[in-house]
């Protein structure tokens, strides 16, 4: 079993709380298909990024977010990363990065099994919903 990365995560769990958890088949090192069957809002996935109490991405990650200060250096940079990774290989990452690199520090945004170490009350819950990955996806892809 491996551990739920960084737990407080799972703590700022807010809107994906109680939420179903839609099914998603992983190709290769991709997430081809949306999880929502439809397309994601680059606004809202930059606003996502951005919240320090909803997916916190900011704490590893340095991102070209000028306005919030005091961004992480433990993860990669997120400029670019729409240059990088297919729309397919960054949902995974966010779905689940531990399925590309088993000693990650990144949660699982949109897993709930396999985790070790998650408070009772969130069992079973996801941090994002399906429809906040594929926001962060969009905003993602709009970084070349």
């Amino acid at each position: 079993m491996r551990l739920a990365a960084t737990l407080f995560l799972a703590a700022a769990a807010s809107a994906a709380c109680g939420v179903a958890h839609a099914a998603y088949v992983v190709k290769g090192d991709a997430i081809p298909a949306s999880l929502t069957g439809t397309p994601g809002d680059a606004a809202r996935g930059r606003a996502i990024v951005a919240n320090r109490q909803l997916g916190l991405c900011l704490l590893c990650h340095t991102g070209p977010i000028p306005e919030e200060r005091f961004q992480g250096t433990l993860a990669p940079d997120l400029a670019g990363s729409g240059a990088r990774w297919s729309a397919g290989q960054l949902r995974l990452r966010i779905v689940d990065a531990a399925r590309l690199n088993l000693a990650t520090i990144m949660p699982a945004y949109y897993e709930t099994k396999g985790l070790a170490r998650v408070p009772p009350a969130l069992k079973g819950k996801t941090i994002f919903t399906a429809q906040q990955v594929e926001d962060v996806v969009a905003w993602l892809e709009t970084l070349r």
